[in-house]
């Protein structure tokens, strides 16, 4: 399944239902897929807060399920991250000003199996999670 949309703050709960509705065809748990829509608002609210700032941009996921693994890739063209390892770090946040907590990554490390990032500075960023499901119904 693939989605774009625009980068406004509105979009990130049309983006967190699409993603889970997507998913509901593996009869996840509740519990699993309340940590896939929380770890989807936290990414496509990082691509409106952090990626674009005062722009409206493009927010693409692309989400695909093989066997009992989902895998899901959030991508922006906004400003990228200049140091993936500090962004990363629990309470870093390059938006204080705005009461931002700094924890987007770690809520997105806790609710998944795999978080990785890949980012260029002035070209965006791509976050990319995976979560083995319980998959109570077979998807070959």
């Amino acid at each position: 399944m693939s989605l774009c949309f625009e980068s406004r703050s509105t979009n990130e709960s049309f983006a967190r239902c699409a993603v889970a509705a997507f998913l509901t065809q593996l009869d996840p748990t509740i519990g699993e897929l309340n940590d896939i829509k929380t770890v989807v608002s936290e990414a496509v609210t990082n691509c409106v807060v952090h990626a674009y700032k005062n722009t409206i941009g493009k927010i693409r996921i692309h989400v695909k399920v093989q066997n009992s693994l989902v895998t899901i890739k959030i991508r922006d063209t906004g400003c990228g991250i200049a140091d993936i390892k500090k962004a990363m770090e629990p309470l870093f946040t390059t938006a204080p000003s705005e009461e931002r907590a700094g924890l987007g990554f770690a809520v997105m490390q806790s609710f998944t199996d795999k978080v990785s990032v890949r980012s260029s500075v002035g070209k965006g960023t791509t976050v990319t999670f995976q979560k083995h499901l319980s998959c109570r119904v077979s998807n070959g």
